[in-house]
């Protein structure tokens, strides 16, 4: 059964969409707050993304592989099932991904800001991948 990609490909456009606004302001002589807005919401669209990629994923992975490779496993056995799937190219990578989504959800603060917003540059790209993959085998 094909799945649903909508949500995923929304969330991949949402976050290529608030990574291009934030790259058209930051020329331009905007207040701080304004700069800090865009960039929260960046961050807020990493945050779905990630969800809506590793949540398909798994969907993908329990349709094609079977739901007894994935269930219950922890995140970084989930993204190497991926790997060998050929979903994913980097289970490190994506555990640095899974990190910054954390720290998002624990604590806030400029320098953490500075590094998720840094690894949503990274992530929009390997999401792209995976989704990629995902619609040439979804059937």
């Amino acid at each position: 059964m094909a799945l649903n990609l909508d949500s995923l490909i929304k969330s991949i456009e949402s976050l290529s969409q608030s990574l291009q606004a934030s790259k058209d302001i930051s020329v331009l002589d905007l207040p701080s707050n304004i700069k800090d807005t865009i960039r929260a919401g960046v961050i807020q669209n990493f945050e779905v993304c990630y969800e809506q990629s590793w949540k398909m994923m798994k969907r993908w992975l329990e349709e094609n592989v079977g739901s007894s490779y994935v269930d219950g496993v922890t995140r970084r056995e989930l993204f190497r099932v991926a790997f060998e799937n050929k979903l994913i190219d980097d289970v490190d990578r994506w555990m640095d991904f899974h990190k910054s989504r954390n720290e998002t959800s624990h604590t806030y603060d400029q320098a953490t800001a500075e590094e998720v917003f840094s690894d949503a540059e990274f992530f929009v790209e390997d999401a792209r991948f995976l989704l990629q993959a995902i619609e040439a085998r979804n059937d």
